[in-house]
């Protein structure tokens, strides 16, 4: 096996186990978020679903530059954009409706201390899973690898507001908070929702590049 092919196939493993890591994360998150009455931590884990789809769209690119380097996006991967970049958009409204709503009626989750966890882990993985991306990225001098590392970044960003508002409340717990962190989700959401219609648009990789 030529180092290139090696290289590939490990891009290739990377992006698999970021489904995988992704599909149950959002399971455990999606289930403690609802059962504990946090709207940051369940809005986090839909994200994490929505970042499985977008992982497809990942994977099937892998695949077809491994074939041919200078190949350009096709319509299964634009489509798998528009889908996940859709999905974002419906996830930001049911968030902030429901932000807004819960810092209306001070609406108060039971514990947040899932979210301080499950953000914690998330922070090391993502950073282990950057790092990889882009040294096989800048191995393969590979544009569309390195700017899958940078978009993996985002999910750093995310768990780190997660982290914030889950530890915040469990300090000092204020009521609003965990709304608060919920509406920092929804600005990424939305900036990840416009950056997938845009890459469907063009050849280029966008903000995250």
């Amino acid at each position: 096996m030529t180092d290139t092919k090696r290289l590939y196939k490990i891009a290739l493993g990377l992006a698999v186990f970021t489904i995988i890591y992704n599909i149950i994360e959002g399971v455990i998150s999606t289930y403690l978020g609802f059962e504990d009455e946090s709207l940051a931590l369940f809005g986090f884990g839909s994200d994490s679903f929505i970042e499985v789809i977008s992982g497809f769209g990942i994977v099937h690119m892998i695949l077809r530059i491994q074939n041919n380097p200078n190949s350009k996006r096709n319509d299964f991967e634009r489509t798998a954009l528009r889908i996940t970049g859709t999905a974002f958009y419906i996830l930001v409204f049911g968030l902030v409706t429901t932000s807004i709503y819960n810092i209306w009626i001070g609406h108060k989750p039971l514990t947040t201390f899932w979210g301080v966890v499950i953000s914690i882990i998330s922070i090391l993985i993502m950073w282990i899973l950057v790092f990889w991306k882009r040294k096989v990225g800048n191995k393969l001098n590979s544009s569309p690898i390195l700017a899958d590392a940078n978009c993996t970044m985002v999910c750093v960003y995310m768990s780190i507001i997660l982290l914030i508002s889950s530890g915040i409340y469990e300090l000092f717990g204020i009521s609003y908070i965990d709304s608060i962190g919920t509406l920092g989700l929804s600005y990424f959401a939305f900036k990840e929702g416009q950056e997938c219609f845009e890459k469907a648009k063009s050849d280029k990789n966008c903000c995250c590049d």
